[in-house]
């Protein structure tokens, strides 16, 4: 059994997809990082970081619990645990490994600071400018590789689209679309066609829907407060 400890962010979702592609047994356990739950003792034991997702596989490696953060690595482990979406020729293996870290060194950061700063700090035009086009260049970098292999990772469906993918589903914010990332565009909809993928979109949506009910009436936690979020931390593990 794999109990994965999340709310369904990109990165989220990325291990979502994998479960439900692999047909592995899990269950999705709610962390509300709004509410602050990834300072609670119990989520630190499992996350460090205080960051979502984290896993606990029941039966880890000698058949004993192992507890995993950061999706990168969680998506590494699944692929070797199942023997699925990372192939074992040499040259798959590496080209799949370093498209995944391209989502997670690029991707990832650079367009979560985008959403930021054109949702949140509205106000400051430079870090706007700064990541909106940043973002625009990755998907260039996207469209390009698209345009030689099936898949991102190599010409195989494998963990690197897994990530990638939850990132991309607001491309048309971006000004993406086929005529100007048409390699791209073939990819995103290959992927939104894959059963697994269609069943993280629906169960996404109810997960949010379920955890902000369940937020109602309870104080937010800022998440973009970085000094308020390391006091919350050095509270939840002083000893």
């Amino acid at each position: 059994m794999i109990e994965l400890y999340s709310q369904p962010t990109p990165n989220g979702q990325k291990v979502m997809i994998f479960l439900e592609e692999a047909g592995l047994q899990w269950k999705h356990f709610d962390v509300s990082i709004r509410t602050g739950d990834q300072f609670k003792p119990e989520f630190l034991k499992i996350s460090p970081n205080n960051k979502i997702p984290a896993i606990i596989d029941t039966e880890g490696p000698g058949g004993a619990p192992i507890a995993l953060m950061e999706s990168g690595a969680i998506l590494i482990y699944l692929a070797e645990k199942t023997g699925k979406f990372l192939s074992k020729d040499a040259r798959k293996r590496y080209d799949t490994l370093q498209w995944l870290i391209f989502q997670m060194a690029s991707v990832g950061p650079m367009f979560g600071q985008a959403n930021h700063f054109t949702n949140v700090a509205k106000d400051n035009e430079y870090g706007r400018n700064r990541y909106v086009n940043e973002s625009i260049r990755l998907y260039k970098v996207m469209d390009n590789r698209l345009r030689d292999s099936a898949w991102l990772g190599c010409d195989e469906y494998s963990i690197a689209d897994m990530a990638v993918y939850p990132w991309t589903k607001m491309h048309k914010d971006r000004g993406v679309d086929k005529d100007n990332h048409p390699h791209f565009m073939r990819w995103y909809q290959a992927m939104e066609a894959r059963p697994a993928v269609q069943r993280n979109n629906a169960m996404a949506a109810e997960i949010r829907t379920r955890m902000e009910k369940a937020a109602e009436g309870k104080e937010a936690v800022n998440i973009y407060d970085t000094k308020d979020n390391a006091a919350r931390l050095a509270k939840a593990t002083n000893r």
